[in-house]
């Protein structure tokens, strides 16, 4: 019961904060990244290319056996505000990693590292925007098609980045190539040759 006092609180919070927030365009960061196997540590960038859809690449390494680099399309949906959302997403992941094979005859662990690995990943999180910071808690399932002995591992990561583009401003640079594509279809360069010449 304290556990659901603490998360409606944290919640009312997050609203009553994302009045003084701002959505993003771009944002890039550092990834935490925590899983059964090891702890990594990473870059995100997101991309925000519609209203609700961003992409993301994740980059991440522990510095010893395991790196990774996912890309992922995520769609979000507001919980309180536009500001404080939920997402979920999937994508592709490459990597070098690890892997463990056991043999049930010998009852061994056969250990292998430097596997060039090939899989999908699936996403799910919550995020909240404010002020120029994005901070985001995810969890991160990978499904191994080629590469390493198991087919499932999954991954819980925590994301802090800086806002690069804002919202508002990704949308007035869009409006602005438009009106350009649209001035250039209609100007015509033959009338404008013989207005050279006249």
């Amino acid at each position: 019961m304290n556990y659901l006092k603490t998360i409606l609180l944290f919640c009312f919070l997050l609203g009553s904060f994302s009045s003084f927030s701002q959505r993003y365009g771009t944002a890039f960061g550092l990834r935490l990244g925590n899983s059964d196997l090891n702890r990594t540590i990473g870059i995100s960038l997101q991309q925000r290319i519609q209203d609700r859809l961003t992409v993301e690449g994740i980059l991440q390494t522990d510095f010893n056996r395991n790196t990774t680099f996912s890309l992922l399309a995520e769609n979000h949906r507001p919980i309180i505000s536009k500001r404080f959302n939920y997402y979920l997403g999937a994508g592709l992941a490459l990597g070098n990693e690890e892997s463990f094979l056991k043999n049930e005859a010998t009852r061994e662990i056969i250990h292998t590292y430097g596997n060039q690995t090939f899989g999908i990943d699936l996403i799910g999180g919550i995020e909240m925007t404010m002020a120029n910071a994005v901070i985001s808690l995810d969890y991160k399932p990978n499904f191994n098609i080629s590469g390493r002995e198991e087919f499932f591992r999954g991954q819980v990561g925590i994301s802090a980045r800086t806002v690069l583009v804002k919202s508002k401003e990704q949308k007035r640079k869009q409006r602005q190539r438009q009106r350009n594509k649209r001035s250039n279809s209609n100007s015509n360069p033959f009338s404008e040759l013989f207005n050279k010449k006249n």
